[in-house]
């Protein structure tokens, strides 16, 4: 379904919009960690086709793309890479990134880091980026680290006072129960969610309807295939419900990924969705998953995959 001329373009725009912080995006957005090429692939992606990738995201309406310092490969870094293609920034665009969590010049990586060090990565994005403000930070979370690091509510403590500093705009977290949310909450104006959520991977549904309450942006990442547990992320993938996804992509003369990409935004009018991708075929076609409209029995079909999570 790739557009052969600009007439024929998706737009992110069909997806509907929704408010991230202060800025109102398209509902249909991109990951930038696939950019670089992820860990288990044989060499980096090619640094011309990524900021094609790039600059062609924002001309079919990509206005909110997720990133992180963390994200490279090598030679490659995909902040390095959006800074390249797209500054000067346009005014719409909304750039998300992730603090917590980091990895060495190696590669090694060390998934959560203290309240006290978060002002240094916030600052290495603010570099990377070139810009003198970020858009949205997202403070990385998960399951016991009160133990270990610290409580969440120091962490976006620290972060509430980066912000007063005038280094970030908004703050969201990541990877949260919906107990941590409400914990969150309590702490810092949280305007996103991003957790990991899909058609077969919906654990989550709890964090999901309590960002629907609070008007709070739920943004999930592996949402066209959720990496199987104890996999590398995204290194494999879920296949539940495949032959619902088929029968429903022939309707729609859509791909599976097009029909997990809609399904996803059909959850709820705050989900947006991050799908990334280093190849200009697939950049389209996610970007025109955000106009396919799934009829109520196809929703019925759908929503009745048991998660695989």
């Amino acid at each position: 379904m790739t557009a052969q001329n600009d007439t024929l373009a998706p737009s992110a725009a069909l997806s509907g919009t929704w408010q991230l912080g202060d800025r109102t995006v398209n509902r249909l957005g991109f990951g930038a960690m696939r950019l670089t090429g992820m860990p288990w692939d044989p060499k980096p992606r090619d640094r011309s086709d990524a900021i094609a990738v790039l600059r062609r995201a924002v001309e079919l309406g990509v206005n909110h793309i997720d990133t992180a310092a963390f994200y490279f490969f090598a030679t490659r870094s995909a902040n390095e890479l959006i800074a390249t293609a797209l500054q000067p920034y346009g005014d719409e665009l909304v750039l998300a990134t992730k603090v917590g969590a980091s990895r060495s010049r190696e590669g090694e990586f060390e998934p959560y880091a203290r309240p006290e060090q978060l002002r240094a990565q916030v600052e290495e994005n603010i570099r990377q980026l070139g810009v003198e403000q970020l858009d949205l930070v997202n403070l990385r979370w998960g399951a016991g680290l009160e133990k270990e690091e610290g409580s969440l509510a120091d962490h976006l403590g620290a972060l509430v006072e980066l912000q007063g500093a005038g280094l970030l705009r908004s703050i969201g977290v990541s990877n949260v129960t919906a107990g941590q949310l409400r914990e969150a909450l309590e702490v810092a104006p949280v305007v996103c969610v991003q957790n990991r959520y899909g058609l077969a991977d919906r654990v989550d549904d709890d964090v999901l309807e309590l960002a629907r309450e609070r008007g709070i942006a739920f943004v999930p990442f592996f949402a066209m295939g959720a990496a199987v547990p104890g996999a590398l992320p995204g290194g494999g993938h879920d296949d539940t419900g495949a032959a619902e996804v088929a029968e429903v992509a022939e309707a729609h003369e859509a791909t599976p990924a097009q029909i997990r990409l809609a399904w996803t935004l059909h959850r709820a009018p705050n989900v947006l969705a991050i799908p990334g991708t280093g190849d200009l075929g697939h950049l389209e076609e996610n970007v025109a998953a955000g106009a396919i409209r799934l009829a109520d029995d196809e929703l019925a079909l759908l929503d009745g995959v048991t998660s695989g999570r």
